[in-house]
């Protein structure tokens, strides 16, 4: 079970939190199922690291080329509209489908640089406060009532890459509203981009691999990134990636056997647009779908599931545009 949800699921949907990428936590720590290790500074606050990002030029693109840095000083402050949506339907054997999607989510952030990259402090910590949260689901919808003010944060490197994710909802917001506020921020922390530490132009191509890992499952997530444009601080870049699982079993939360991975597609791409002198995407959309099949040792039963998970990333200004 991801080991940052931290609420009981019921089995099929431990089966569906595990299985989508919107639940699954990068594998860096120590702990003894090979999950990342969850620091609590809190009775509410939990952090998690985020495994690295590599990055290899492929085409170093037209002159002139720089390396590209995100360095926003202490103190700089963005506001930006994070939205995202999973879909996931699921059947297991000949049973009826079911459907563990996530309503969208629309989360307003204030974002306030609280230290920038220095030759002692090689990360930018980047402080979020979440505005009025909102969705189309009625029942999702009310369990938001409490989250405005509730805090989260990401440390991120010089390349883009987040190297650590802090979520602390407000002690009065419900669990159903944290899970997806988790599931939110999961999806936008492994679909920043990152990039590469030589010097790149116009047209340059990169390929980048990240391992993501859920309880079970390691799988590389393997981007290939495009400079498309660059001026003055908006930078342009198309990505595209593909998950590649690297065992083939998966073997089950809390002793539960395991599975055959059968088949296993998950792919997509997107555009983001990055103001190197602030700490998130000034606008983006990303879209991965796929569709995954599972099979019980004795192959008398399969689990299916096909996703969809969308992240948008937008200013104020261009949000109440387009939804106007």
């Amino acid at each position: 079970m991801p080991v940052l949800s931290r609420f009981a699921y019921t089995r099929p949907c431990a089966f569906a939190a595990v299985l989508s990428l919107t639940a699954l936590v990068t594998g860096c720590g120590d702990s003894p199922d090979g999950t990342p290790a969850v620091t609590a500074a809190s009775a509410t606050e939990v952090t998690v690291p985020v495994s690295a990002v590599t990055a290899t030029v492929l085409d170093a693109g037209a002159e002139p080329r720089e390396i590209v840095r995100l360095t926003p000083a202490t103190g700089t402050e963005q506001s930006v509209i994070l939205t995202t949506r999973s879909e996931v339907h699921q059947q297991i054997g000949d049973q009826a489908a079911q459907d563990f999607s996530t309503p969208e989510l629309t989360t307003p952030l204030s974002a306030t640089v609280t230290e920038s990259v220095t030759e002692g402090a090689p990360g930018t910590v980047v402080d979020l406060i979440l505005g009025n949260v909102s969705t189309p689901d009625p029942h999702l919808e009310t369990s938001l009532t409490e989250v405005q003010g509730s805090g989260a944060g990401l440390t991120m490197g010089p390349n883009g890459a987040v190297s650590a994710l802090r979520l602390e909802p407000g002690t009065a917001v419900p669990n159903v509203a944290r899970s997806a506020l988790e599931q939110a921020f999961y999806q936008a922390v492994y679909r920043m981009v990152a990039f590469p530490d030589e010097a790149i132009g116009v047209g340059a191509v990169w390929e980048s691999h990240q391992q993501v890992m859920s309880a079970g499952i390691t799988i590389d997530q393997v981007g290939t990134a495009t400079l498309v444009s660059r001026d003055d601080d908006r930078i342009r870049v198309d990505v595209r990636v593909e998950q590649i699982p690297q065992e083939s079993t998966w073997m089950l939360p809390n002793g539960q056997g395991q599975l055959s991975v059968e088949e296993y597609t998950m792919a997509g791409s997107g555009t983001m647009t990055i103001d190197p002198n602030k700490p998130l995407p000034v606008q983006g959309d990303f879209t991965v779908s796929g569709d995954q099949t599972y099979l019980d040792p004795n192959g008398e039963t399969r689990l299916s599931q096909s996703q969809v998970d969308r992240v948008g990333w937008h200013t104020p200004e261009s949000w109440a545009g387009t939804n106007n």
